[in-house]
Formats: C-alpha cells, structure tokens, sequence
C-alpha cells in the first residue's frame, strides 16, 4: 500500500512536472515576484491577479527549474485561487512544514483540503536539499504578498 502510494505521488510529481498547470506570464498582474534558488539553479516568476475584495482572482509562474520545483509551483497556482492574503500565507506557513518533516499537525482545519492536494511533495523531506525546490514557490509567494520583488529559498 505505501509503494503504491509514493508511485502514485510521483506520478502527480511527474505530470505537474511536465505539464505545470498555469504557467504563463499573467499580463495584468498585480502583485509578482522573483524566486531563486542558488543552490540549483531553479528560477521562476510568480504572478498574482487580485479581485477588488482582495482575494487571489489568478496566479500563474513561469521559469526553470527541476521537477519538483515546477510542480510545486504548478499546485500552488492551483490552491492560492479565491484565497485572501492571510489564507494563503497560512497555507504556505502549513507547505513549508510539510516539505520539511512529512507531517503538518499544526495545519489549520480550513486547510485540509488544500493540504491533501500538496501531500504529494511530503516525501521531499526525506531528502533535504530538495525542500528548498519545493518551497522556493512559497516562498516566492510570500514575498509577492509582501510587496517583495525577489525571494530565495536560502
């Protein structure tokens, strides 16, 4: 059961890999940022289109970087839509914990269905210098959040 299980996180992995999900430059954006991991080379845009009560309307990246960083990036653009400011730094506060033990029992309820759908990067954290292309995009979007133009996952 859990081989099936990784094989089946590695193929959501794969596919987002390969065909990301929202990957285009997001013309009229109003928020966006730049990401980078110096450790391998990963890079991409992150672009976030705001409706007038404040929530995420659109998000879209566009970049390089290995297949984990790409499907990290392609699911997150899929998640942060139609949440607030405070939703999506919550949720990427929950990612990050997850890249890093596996686990998330600090994540917030209203979160469990967002949380599902990133369970399959939670495999990252056995593997410690991958975490940082998983969250690179997170931390990406908290910095285009914050008003940041830039964001390293150092």
């Amino acid at each position: 059961m859990f081989d099936d299980l990784r094989d089946l996180y590695q193929e959501v992995i794969l596919d987002h890999g390969r065909k990301p999900r929202n990957f285009r430059r997001l013309e009229d954006a109003d928020r966006s940022a730049r990401g980078d991991n110096p450790m391998c080379g990963d890079r991409l845009e992150l672009f976030l289109k705001l409706a007038p009560d404040g929530r995420i309307a659109d998000a879209a990246f566009q970049g390089r970087g290995c297949a984990i960083s790409t499907a990290s990036a392609s699911l997150l653009t899929e998640t942060v839509k139609g949440k607030t400011a405070a939703e999506a730094h919550a949720l990427s506060d929950s990612f990050r914990e997850l890249a890093m033990t596996g686990t998330c029992p600090h994540c917030q309820a209203a979160l469990e269905e967002e949380m599902e759908r990133l369970q399959p990067l939670s495999g990252v954290h056995e593997f410690p210098s991958r975490v940082k292309c998983a969250t690179l995009a997170w931390h990406t979007l908290n910095a285009a959040l914050d008003g940041a133009k830039e964001a390293s996952s150092e």
